[in-house]
């Protein structure tokens, strides 16, 4: 957020950046954590609600900068599916089923679109001609498109145990 209301001509190239690294390093330390088997119960709580914060709190700012429908309707749909998201996993796990709603291939496809997308749209100048930020608009949206459909996967997955959880 700092890099982001920083009023110089490098702090959208700065804050773009230092999300994309955010992002690699999240997944490198994952990866590393379940490689080694240095994974914990708390780590496992509070690395996805650190990943969906500092999603969210990208796309306000971006939306706070863009005021365009079509990005405030992404970020909308984005930030919605991963509170809905998140409330099911809560719930299937009081069921006994968090396992169903695991993360899943697409979900992972999902989240790489959207960090790299985010990172794009932060860092807005052209790169060496490349229009950075449209392709981080284009990015931004497959996310969106890949969040809705993840997350009817999931509902899916869970809708037998949640209509018999329902029903008992």
């Amino acid at each position: 957020m700092i890099l982001f209301y920083l009023p110089s001509a490098w702090s959208d190239r700065a804050a773009g950046l230092l999300f994309l690294l955010a992002g690699v390093t999240d997944s490198l330390d994952g990866w590393i954590a379940r490689k080694t088997g240095q994974v914990s119960p708390l780590g496992t709580f509070l690395d996805p609600v650190a990943d969906k914060l500092m999603v969210a709190t990208a796309l306000v700012l971006i939306v706070s900068r863009d005021h365009d429908w079509y990005l405030a309707l992404t970020a909308a749909v984005i930030i919605g599916r991963e509170i809905a998201i998140s409330a099911l996993r809560e719930w299937m796990a009081e069921i006994g089923a968090r396992g169903k709603v695991a993360v899943s291939a697409l979900g992972k496809v999902k989240t790489v679109a959207q960090i790299v997308g985010i990172a794009l749209l932060l860092y807005r100048v052209p790169l060496w001609g490349v229009p950075v930020y449209e392709i981080g608009l284009g990015l931004t949206a497959l996310a969106a498109v890949l969040t809705l459909w993840s997350m009817a996967l999931y509902l899916k997955a869970a809708w037998p145990d949640l209509n018999r959880a329902q029903n008992s």
